[in-house]
């Protein structure tokens, strides 16, 4: 039998962290996704993109730091790309420096297009 070809996924994270479950869902299901050896990109949009802020501390919301996690995924989970929304940083007064792992920055049109490159999208 030949390979498989892997199917290209995009999880989009558009949600902030720990105000719902989404973040820790979004990560589980990323890595269960990694197992199976999927092409899988993930994106942070809109208020997705503050579960990449340096210096979070939500113990006062007795909630787990998730963020770190997202340093990890790339190497050990085989997480093919992190999309930042460049839009999205900017109307939250955020910059590349703010962030806690290395991402690809890319403008709403360029994530569209990367968008429309994928076979399945999973949004959180």
């Amino acid at each position: 039998m030949g390979e498989q070809e892997k199917t290209s996924v995009m999880f989009v994270c558009r949600t902030a962290p720990y105000g719902t479950i989404f973040e820790q869902e979004a990560i589980e299901a990323m890595v269960m996704f990694g197992a199976y050896e999927q092409d899988i990109s993930v994106a942070f949009v809109d208020d997705g993109v503050l579960a990449l802020k340096k210096g979070q501390d939500p113990s006062l919301l007795g909630k787990k730091n998730f963020s770190m996690t997202y340093m990890i995924l790339k190497d050990d989970f085989e997480i093919s790309h992190i999309y930042v929304e460049k839009e999205s940083l900017v109307e939250r007064g955020m910059s590349e420096s703010d962030l806690i792992t290395e991402v690809e920055i890319l403008d709403r049109n360029a994530l569209r297009q990367k968008m429309n490159e994928m076979k399945a999208f999973l949004p959180f």
